[in-house]
């Protein structure tokens, strides 16, 4: 396993582009769902989508629950959200977009249906902030980054507002 570089919107136009389904599993994606994971905790992050490594693969990892060391990534292989409901309004970050933060509106719900690093096919029911980084992470696959959804300025990290 090792790091990857994390692509940053103001430099890489691949973070702009549709991510193409994953029809087989081979040792090549398994490498990549494994340094993705790696990556994700190196960097601090709770989610990570294959574009932003530069693969335009429709995959992405979560860890929303990383409390006290503990580490339970959730993989997502062509993933489809299927319903969504009500609305939360929060600030919001990103990797590719280092060290700023917006508002942004997500359902406070989702149900999702993906496949597995087994290629297994399983659907989910996501609230709070494991559905807003489920969200995050797929709209990446589609060229969507939150900066595009922000409600306000997207502002810089600091100790002032909690961000540093």
């Amino acid at each position: 396993m090792s790091i990857r570089t994390i692509r940053v919107l103001e430099e890489d136009e691949i973070l702009r582009k549709t991510a193409k389904p994953v029809k087989e599993m081979t040792a090549r994606t398994i490498t990549l769902i494994q340094d993705m994971k790696e990556t994700m905790y190196a960097a601090n992050g709770v989610g990570l989508a294959a574009p932003q490594v530069g693969v335009l693969k429709r995959i992405f990892v979560v860890d929303c629950d990383q409390e006290e060391g503990r580490r339970n990534p959730l993989v997502f292989i062509n993933p489809e959200i299927l319903e969504q409901s009500g609305e939360v309004t929060d600030n919001e970050g990103c990797l590719s977009v280092p060290n700023r933060h917006a508002l942004v509106t997500r359902p406070e719900k989702v149900k999702v249906t993906a496949l597995n690093e087994q290629m297994e096919p399983f659907t989910l029911e996501a609230e709070g902030l494991l559905a807003r980084c489920i969200c995050h992470e797929n709209d990446h696959l589609n060229g969507v980054m939150y900066v595009d959804k922000a409600e306000g300025p997207i502002e810089p990290n600091t100790k002032e507002n909690g961000w540093a």
